[in-house]
């Protein structure tokens, strides 16, 4: 009972201490990242927030699996640095009876990264992908604002109306720019008035003139108008078109055969898998060895952590392009992964070398 809680309690602060670090890492690379989109058009000023507390919500999974791991390696390692597994081993406790009580300490961190990927993953996406559409589907004519230069959605068109407007629906003084592939336009107007025909929303130029210069070829060509319309935006936002993948539901991915579907369905179950195996694998590599200094194991843990990680979203992709079923893909990584860390552990706790196994055969030789 003691060796239980004593280890349980010194994984606990450990894995607090490192989630608070990692959670606060992330929040600020998050915050740097929604202000560029922000800065760029993407991304809804006033949401900013928003959005960076719905990216780190679907980051979690990521960052429960790496404290996990640092923790049970970092913990570990000071033990063994301290000698206080010299004493657990000399009292008749073995390396594999650790493992209890890390699975004990480790499953409802686990239990917590597979209802993160398989439940709140998606639908984080979920809302920043309708927070960024909301935004970026706003109409031309919402963009604009009185006495101010605004470019429209794609980019192509500049706008500018006098700060002096009867209402929201006309326009006095108007100015659009147009860049398009093969020639750019200037357009005025004394005024212009928003209507909706057929489902999209025209904006009717009153009095104007319009410069219109090719691109390809030489030459400028202007025209006067007493009315010209044009077509500024849809009457209505339209919904999530092409929702992306991240934001499917895990049951939706389960009984869809598309492969890229079965390739998302196989990252979010595999960070379940992922976590165990970061508690068998952090158990087997965490040793310190004084010639290879204090942190060695933790650089391996990182790096092990970083390799799996890659592997991963190789593994992703592969599926996706029908290279390689899901299921032989997770068995190959995880279960691969998995065996890989119970000989290790098993080599450990039995105490395998290969170096005394190569020794012990001339001694063997001359013996007989």
């Amino acid at each position: 009972m003691l060796f239980d809680s004593s280890i349980r309690k010194e994984l606990a602060r450990s894995f607090g201490a490192t989630l608070v670090v990692l959670v606060t890492i992330v929040m600020t690379m998050m915050l740097i990242r929604t202000l560029g989109q922000a800065s760029r058009g993407s991304v809804n000023p006033s949401d900013v927030m928003l959005v960076m507390g719905y990216t780190v919500l679907g980051q979690l999974p990521t960052i429960l699996s790496l404290c996990l791991f640092v923790a049970i390696v970092g913990v570990l390692s000071r033990m063994y640095r301290d000698s206080e597994m010299v004493i657990w081993f000399a009292s008749g406790r073995g390396l594999m009876s650790l493992l209890p009580p890390l699975l004990r300490f480790a499953w409802p961190v686990m239990l917590a990264i597979a209802t993160l990927s398989l439940l709140i993953w998606p639908w984080a996406n979920t809302q920043i992908q309708e927070l960024k559409t909301q935004y970026e589907q706003r109409s031309d004519v919402d963009r604009i604002a009185p006495g101010q230069f605004q470019e429209s959605s794609n980019g192509s068109r500049v706008f500018f109306i006098d700060r002096d407007s009867p209402d929201a629906t006309s326009a006095s003084n108007v100015f659009i720019a147009t860049n398009e592939e093969r020639k750019e336009s200037v357009t005025s107007a004394e005024s212009a008035r928003l209507e909706v025909q057929d489902g999209a929303r025209i904006a009717l130029l009153f009095n104007g003139q319009r410069l219109e210069m090719p691109l390809d070829k030489p030459g400028l060509r202007v025209s006067e108008f007493r009315e010209y319309g044009t077509r500024v935006g849809d009457a209505k936002a339209g919904g999530l078109d092409d929702v992306a993948l991240k934001t499917r539901s895990t049951l939706e991915l389960i009984g869809s055969s598309v492969p890229a579907f079965r390739g998302e369905l196989g990252w979010r179950i595999g960070l379940a898998f992922a976590a165990l195996n970061f508690v068998i694998l952090g158990l087997a590599v965490a040793v310190v060895n004084p010639r290879a200094g204090r942190s060695s194991s933790l650089a391996f843990a990182l790096f092990a952590f970083v390799v799996y990680f890659n592997l991963m979203t190789v593994g992703q992709s592969w599926v996706a392009a029908e290279r390689i079923g899901m299921l032989s893909f997770m068995a190959m990584l995880h279960g691969g992964t998995f065996v890989l860390a119970l000989l290790m552990l098993t080599a450990r706790h039995n105490q395998w070398s290969i170096r005394a196994w190569l020794t012990s055969r001339p001694a063997r030789r001359s013996a007989a």
